[in-house]
């Protein structure tokens, strides 16, 4: 945001710029971050614990939720609301397992989520799953959840190993 304090019309001979969620490598609004040359202060990822294959007609998730309407393959990944991923993420909420894109399926769970994997067929147990930073912005995330990058952000449970590097 830019702030002029004396107005709009103004003549100053400074201007305060307030970095805010830019800082982390987001931003405010929607607008892309690599559009601004932002790069992301954090990224949270996990591992593929679980792999099941799945017919036609099954469900995945809390009340059913998700029904697959094709032959799929779930992976099951160690990250959920208790960790402070959004609990209301829909089915289609972009992550990538091992650098490749796909999407949640079913509701999230305390503990758990649930990533389609019927299109990655080297993905399996102990794969690399990202859940917002490098490669997938977490304002994208943000956004399929219906709430907003900093939410995110300050929702990260103490829980969560925290590597800095």
């Amino acid at each position: 945001a830019l702030l002029r304090a004396a107005g709009p019309d103004a003549e100053l001979a400074n201007d305060w710029v307030r970095p805010g969620v830019m800082l982390y490598g987001a931003t405010p609004g929607g607008q892309s971050a690599e559009a601004f040359g932002l790069r992301p202060a954090m990224t949270l990822s996990s591992a593929i614990i679980g792999c099941q294959r799945i017919g036609p007609g099954e469900t995945v998730g809390y009340g059913s939720s998700f029904r697959a309407e094709r032959a799929m393959r779930i992976g099951v990944v160690a990250c959920g609301y208790a960790d402070g991923y959004p609990r209301h993420a829909p089915h289609g909420t972009p992550a990538l397992v091992d650098g490749a894109r796909t999407s949640l399926v079913g509701r999230v769970s305390m503990d758990m989520l649930a990533v389609d994997l019927t299109h990655l067929p080297d993905a399996g147990v102990g794969g690399a799953v990202t859940l917002w930073g490098v490669g997938l912005p977490i304002d994208e995330v943000a956004q399929s959840a219906g709430t907003i990058g900093y939410e995110l952000m300050c929702a990260l449970a103490p829980r969560v190993r925290v590597v800095e590097g």
